[in-house]
């Protein structure tokens, strides 16, 4: 989990590339002490998932923190032993799903998932979830100082009915929105064929607002925003991919 030293989350907060200003530095406050009171296992949330939850919730101190107290329920319970270990998904991790390289213009890491590398058919979806939980945890761990947000490349090429898998889809939305909030920072969709829009409508209903602005510049080309020495090869960039699980 995201957890440091409470008594240093002013330091942290200023340290950070993105500004907190005086209201939401009030609010973080309030929110951890409504937290601790709930939960004593709050008293390690550092002061930026704090900070964090509480965009998600556009700094409504409620709603965040009822969303933080959920989040830490759902954490003990789904990853009971801190981290899911790749022994648990490695038929998920063996066919190179998401893999991580290079850095956008802002300093942002780069993931890049191969959406036909997944089907239905592979494992149970709470496999998925194990999956998706593991390769947010190695982002989050990777993460430069100064950063809290990933982008996304989302390749498509290839991917078909067989490959069509909403519940997956949906559930890897939730975990993102609810437990990983403001942790995206772009999403690029590449190679997308006709039928990708068919599931898109499906799945798009789902994603809530803040996510959605996430999505607002995908006409732009890669290189608009990664530089050609950071961008994966695959996209005529200088870097090879590296699988999540050897990062």
């Amino acid at each position: 989990m995201e957890f440091k030293d409470s008594d240093k989350g002013k330091q942290q907060l200023q340290e950070n590339g993105e500004q907190t200003n005086e209201i939401e530095r009030s609010k973080i406050g309030i929110i951890r002490a409504l937290l601790e009171r709930e939960d004593p296992s709050a008293k390690e949330v550092d002061d930026l998932m704090i900070r964090r939850f509480l965009r998600a919730r556009d700094l409504d101190i409620e709603k965040a923190s009822a969303m933080l107290l959920k989040y830490l329920s759902w954490r003990r319970d789904f990853v009971p032993n801190g981290l899911i270990s790749e022994s648990e998904i490695q038929n998920h991790l063996a066919k190179n799903i998401l893999n991580m390289q290079g850095f956008d213009k802002k300093g942002r890491p780069i993931l890049v998932g191969f959406a036909s590398r997944h089907k239905p058919s592979d494992g149970t979806l709470e496999d998925f979830k194990r999956f998706v939980v593991y390769c947010l945890d190695k982002i989050c761990a990777k993460m430069p100082k100064g950063h809290e947000k990933f982008v996304c490349i989302g390749d498509l090429q290839g991917w078909g009915y067989s490959c069509s898998d909403i519940r997956a889809y949906l559930a890897c939305l939730s975990i993102l929105q609810d437990c990983f909030p403001e942790r995206l920072g772009k999403l690029y969709i590449v190679h997308a064929p006709k039928l990708f829009m068919t599931v898109w409508k499906v799945v798009y209903p789902f994603i809530d607002d803040n996510t959605k602005k996430k999505n607002k510049n995908l006409t732009s080309t890669l290189l608009d925003e990664i530089d050609k020495s950071q961008l994966p090869d695959i996209y005529g960039g200088k870097l090879p991919l590296v699988p999540i699980q050897d990062c």
